[in-house]
């Protein structure tokens, strides 16, 4: 696994040991070039960060910081070594908790854009979906899922399908912002 693009283009990363699946290249390549025009001096959220490859790669794009959210040992090992490897330390924050109880404690637009790569098959990605419509914490949100995973009702998002897996980006309306 390693950054598709941006200042730290080709460089590889580590994962964990244990099994995790993570976002492929093409994936998070198409998925961040959906965001180019909103990257530039971006705050960023990662939720289930695993080996931080989305926030990383949105460093690597131009976003200004990342905050990571991840509670696996062997996760945050491979993310603290990312990290340090690509020497992004002082862009970045590290917690240690669970993605579901972080994302439900923010403020709105406590961030530009959130990352969401929640484990398929568990509603934890419908958690954090109805969080962010609850409290728009980001302005935007993107979040991988299964190609057959039925997102809450009553939000509408863009969904790009590439074989198994379905990306969809959520973005707070104007109107939202002026509550």
């Amino acid at each position: 696994m390693r950054i598709v693009a941006g200042k730290h283009a080709g460089r590889h990363l580590t994962s964990p040991a244990k099994r995790i699946r993570p976002t492929a290249e093409n994936i998070r390549d198409r998925w961040l070039g959906r965001l180019k025009d909103d990257l530039d001096g971006a705050r960023v959220l990662d939720l289930f960060a695993g080996s931080g490859a989305l926030g990383l790669e949105a460093l690597s794009r131009g976003a200004a910081s990342a905050d990571f959210v991840e509670n696996g040992a062997e996760a945050l090992h491979s993310l603290k070594a990312n990290v340090a490897a690509l020497r992004e330390k002082k862009r970045t924050r590290i917690f240690k908790r669970d993605a579901i109880v972080f994302a439900e404690a923010l403020d709105e637009h406590s961030y530009d854009i959130a990352f969401v790569d929640a484990p398929y098959g568990s509603k934890k990605l419908d958690r954090i979906v109805s969080a962010w419509a609850a409290c728009h914490f980001a302005r935007i949100l993107g979040v991988e899922h299964a190609r057959d995973h039925v997102l809450p009702n009553g939000l509408r998002g863009r969904t790009r399908l590439r074989g198994e897996t379905g990306v969809t980006i959520f973005r707070a309306s104007i109107v939202d912002g002026l509550r």
